[in-house]
C-alpha cells in the first residue's frame, strides 16, 4: 500500500483501517514501582508513532485501592483520576519537587518495593508538591475546581472522611455521616478544609498530566481508547452520594450484587460484588448520572469501550449473601431507553460494546440499532466451532475491533502453552497454512489480526513482545496476583517497532504515505 486515500484523515477513527496497542498506564516502566504519566508514557507514545500505530488502549483511570487488589474495575469514584498514575518526574521538571525528593523516593522503593510502598511514596511526594504550590498556579487550580464541582467536592470530602474513619467503608461510618446529614457534612467540610484542598490538588495534577499526554498522542494521530466499567464499587463516592440509584439495604450495603454465571473464565461464575442499579429510578431522572459519567470520560478518551455491555440489555443479579455467582438470575436492563438518552446527549467520544461471552440476539439487535461495534478475540476462534465462530477472521464484521486477546485473557503464548489442546493447535496451524509453535504463535496471531477485514486491530503489549502467561494482566474470578504487569522499555525495541510498522503497512493500516518495503523482513521473520 503506497499511501492512503484522499480524505482518509477526515474519517472518524473507527472508519479508518488502523491498528493499535493495549497497555495500561500502570504497566509502563517506572522507578517508583507503578507506571505513570511521565517520561515512559511519552517514550511509549514515540514508539507507537514509529510503528505507525493509530490507537493506544488503556484500562479505567479511576482510583484503585489495596483492599480491591488495585483493580481498575473496582474504584472508589467513577469520575476521579488515579493519583498513583501521577508522574513525580514531571512535578520535578515543573519545580514542585527537588532532585533529593525523587532520589529518596526511588531509594525507598528499591529497599521495600511493594504496591503499598508506591502508594505511600507517591502520597508523600504529592504532599511536598502541594506545599510548594504557587499563587500563580492557584488561578488555574481554582478554575479546575469550579469546572469539576459536580463531583470533585463530594469526592474530596469522601476521601477525607474515609481516612478519618480508618479506611472503613462508608456504610460502616456513624449514621449521620453514612446518611449524609447536611449539618454533619457542613461541619466536616469546614473542619477538614485543608485536607479537602489537598485531595482536590491531587486530582488537578492528575487531570493536567493526563490531558497533556492525550493531546500529545492526538497530535501524533493516536486515538486514546478508554474503558468504562458497567458498575461502580459499593464503597464508592458515587454510591454514597446517589443511594437512590442503587439496590441497597437501609444501611447502605448492597442487597444484590453484580456478576456473570459460570462461563469460559470460571466454573462458579464471577461474583463482582458491586451493587446493581435501580434502572427504573435512573430512567425517571433521565439517566443523568450515566450521561454525566460518559460526558466526563469523553474529555479523557476519544473512544470508550463499555465493559460488560450485555448488562445494559439484561443483567445478572446475585443475592449479596451468596458467596459465588452460581445462584443468580437475569433481569431485563434499560436497553434502548438508556442508549437513546446517551445518543440524544451527543457525546463526542465513540462508543464500543464489549460483547464477549454469551451474547443473545437481543444484545446483537441493540448494538446494530445504535451502530455500536463489538469485539472479536482470536484466542476464541479455534475451538470446535471454528468455521462458524464469530471470532475466526473470515467471519469478522468490518466495523469490529479485533484483538489477539484482552486484559482478561492469557497472553497468546501462555494460551498456546497452557490452554490450547492438541486439536486446537492443529486447527490453528491448518488455518494459517504453516506450523505454529510456542515461539511464533504471537506473531501468527498478530498477522491474523492485521489481515482481518475488521478496521481496527488491537494488540496487547504482552502479545506484541511474545511474553509468557506469567505476564497476563488479569485472571477473572481470582482476587490476587492481578494488575501487576510492568513492561521493560527495551521489550519494545527498535526492531520490534520496525516489524510492527511493516505489518501495519503490509495490511493497509497506515494513514500516511510510506513505501511498504522500507525495512520489510523476509522469510520466517515476516
Amino acid at each position: 500500500m503506497n499511501g492512503s486515500p484522499a480524505g482518509y484523515l477526515d474519517l472518524p477513527p473507527r472508519d479508518r483501517r488502523r491498528s493499535g496497542v493495549l497497555l495500561h498506564i500502570s504497566s509502563l516502566p517506572s522507578p517508583f514501582g507503578t507506571g505513570d504519566l511521565g517520561p515512559s508514557a511519552y517514550r511509549f507514545m514515540d514508539l507507537l508513532v514509529r510503528a505507525h500505530q493509530q490507537a493506544w488502549q488503556v484500562l479505567p483511570l479511576q482510583p484503585v485501592s489495596a483492599a480491591a487488589g488495585f483493580s481498575p474495575y473496582h474504584c472508589c469514584s467513577a469520575f476521579a483520576g488515579n493519583p498513583l498514575l501521577i508522574s513525580p518526574e514531571i512535578l520535578f521538571s515543573e519545580g514542585y519537587l527537588t532532585r533529593s525528593d525523587l532520589d529518596s523516593a526511588i531509594e525507598a522503593f528499591i529497599q521495600n518495593g511493594t504496591p503499598g510502598t508506591t502508594e505511600a511514596l507517591k502520597d508523600n511526594l504529592l504532599a511536598r508538591a502541594f506545599c510548594r504550590f504557587t499563587s500563580a498556579d492557584k488561578t488555574v487550580f481554582e478554575s479546575f475546581c469550579r469546572d469539576q464541582e459536580t463531583w470533585l467536592s463530594d469526592y474530596a470530602l469522601f476521601c477525607c472522611l474515609k481516612r478519618m474513619n480508618g479506611g472503613l467503608a462508608w456504610y460502616e461510618w456513624e449514621p449521620r455521616l453514612r446518611d449524609r446529614d447536611p449539618h454533619e457534612l457542613k461541619k466536616y467540610t469546614l473542619d477538614l478544609a485543608g485536607e479537602i484542598r489537598y485531595e482536590q490538588f491531587r486530582q488537578f495534577v492528575f487531570f493536567t498530566q493526563w490531558e497533556r499526554l492525550k493531546m500529545a498522542c492526538n497530535n501524533e494521530g493516536i486515538s486514546i481508547i478508554g474503558d468504562i466499567p458497567l458498575y461502580v464499587a459499593g464503597d464508592s463516592c458515587d454510591v454514597w452520594c446517589n443511594r437512590s440509584l442503587f439496590d441497597l439495604a437501609p444501611d447502605g450495603r448492597p442487597s444484590t450484587v453484580s456478576g456473570v454465571p459460570p462461563d469460559y473464565f470460571s466454573p462458579t461464575g464471577q461474583r463482582w460484588g458491586t451493587p446493581v442499579y435501580r434502572w427504573n429510578d435512573m430512567a425517571k431522572e433521565g439517566y443523568g448520572w450515566w450521561i454525566s459519567r460518559l460526558r466526563h470520560l469523553s474529555h479523557l478518551f476519544d473512544e470508550i469501550r463499555i465493559d460488560h455491555f450485555r448488562g445494559i440489555e439484561s443483567y445478572y443479579t446475585i443475592a449479596a449473601c451468596e458467596e459465588t455467582a452460581v445462584s443468580g438470575r437475569w433481569i431485563p436492563g434499560p436497553g434502548a431507553d438508556l442508549l437513546r438518552a446517551i445518543s440524544t446527549a451527543q457525546l463526542p467520544s465513540l462508543l464500543i460494546a464489549e460483547d464477549l461471552g454469551t451474547i443473545t440476539p437481543a444484545v446483537t439487535t441493540l448494538m446494530q440499532t445504535f451502530g455500536l461495534p463489538g469485539m472479536r478475540v482470536l484466542q476464541f476462534a479455534f475451538g470446535d466451532d471454528m468455521p462458524e465462530s464469530p471470532h475466526i477472521p473470515h467471519n469478522h464484521p468490518v466495523q469490529a475491533y479485533v484483538y489477539t486477546g484482552t486484559h482478561d485473557n492469557n497472553t497468546v503464548r501462555g494460551w498456546y502453552e497452557d490452554e490450547a489442546d492438541g486439536p486446537t493447535r492443529k486447527r490453528l496451524s491448518a488455518y494459517t497454512g504453516r506450523e505454529v509453535t510456542r515461539e511464533n504463535v504471537h506473531r501468527e496471531f498478530i498477522r491474523l489480526a492485521m489481515s482481518s477485514v475488521a478496521k481496527t486491530a488491537i494488540i496487547p503489549f504482552q502479545d506484541l513482545a511474545g511474553l509468557p502467561g506469567t505476564t497476563r494482566m488479569n485472571t477473572p474470578g481470582t482476587t490476587s496476583g492481578n494488575w501487576a504487569f510492568r513492561m521493560e522499555m527495551d521489550q519494545f525495541s527498535d526492531e520490534l517497532a520496525c516489524w510492527l510498522g511493516e505489518m501495519t503497512r503490509l495490511y493497509g493500516r497506515v494513514h500516511h504515505q510510506q513505501p511498504v518495503d522500507a525495512c520489510l523482513p523476509t522469510g520466517d521473520a515476516l
